[in-house]
């Protein structure tokens, strides 16, 4: 199902003719077609898409539910396609980016900036206390999103991706957050820079 503006999260707004909803395992084909042309070096297999699809809704019951995975897609006037996806591993008191990537084509409209938040509104609601994510070390445009969403860079992991590249763990606390009054409040959204494609 998909999400309206009022479901989306406070200060987040998706282009016309994009919608936000949960991923299925009837996205995991398309979705695995992006994930090649984002991570050429180290995308993920179709199979652990599958994998993370079981320990989420509704494949897991709610209460052992340790992955949230979310689409966007654009109708246009040649039908409907996946343009971005995310997903939340949260095992309380950390939860953990595992994936967010948006198309090339569609980068720079604020689409990392919905997912992200979307993340964080996520584990906010499940009372985890930080959210962590790794992101190459090439990547600026990422790590400067990330920047803007409040996550500091805690750790540097060398040689992590299989082409040698070095990963950034980077952290967000959610402390205040998690107060009532704080709840998933967030500020004005920015436009994404055209190179944060993803995490990876």
């Amino acid at each position: 199902m998909s999400q309206d503006a009022s479901s989306l999260p406070e200060g987040a707004a998706l282009p016309d003719g994009a919608a936000l909803r949960s991923m299925s395992a009837a996205d995991i084909a398309p979705v695995s077609e992006l994930e090649n042309r984002l991570f050429p070096h180290d995308a993920w297999p179709e199979s652990f898409f599958y994998d993370e699809l079981s320990h989420a809704e509704p494949s897991a019951a709610p209460e052992r539910a340790t992955r949230q995975y979310w689409v966007i897609e654009e109708s246009t006037s040649e039908g409907v396609r996946i343009i971005g996806y995310a997903g939340m591993m949260c095992v309380l008191p950390i939860a953990d980016v595992q994936t967010i990537a948006v198309a090339p084509e569609a980068q720079g409209r604020g689409l990392g900036t919905v997912l992200l938040r979307t993340i964080i509104e996520a584990a906010v609601s499940r009372r985890a206390e930080q959210v962590l994510l790794e992101v190459r070390a090439d990547n600026p445009g990422a790590q400067a999103l990330y920047r803007r969403e409040g996550f500091e860079h805690i750790h540097t992991r060398p040689q992590y991706y299989p082409d040698g590249e070095d990963a950034l763990i980077m952290q967000k606390a959610l402390k205040d957050l998690n107060a009532p009054s704080t709840a998933a409040t967030f500020g004005k959204a920015s436009e994404d820079s055209s190179s944060a494609g993803g995490t990876r």
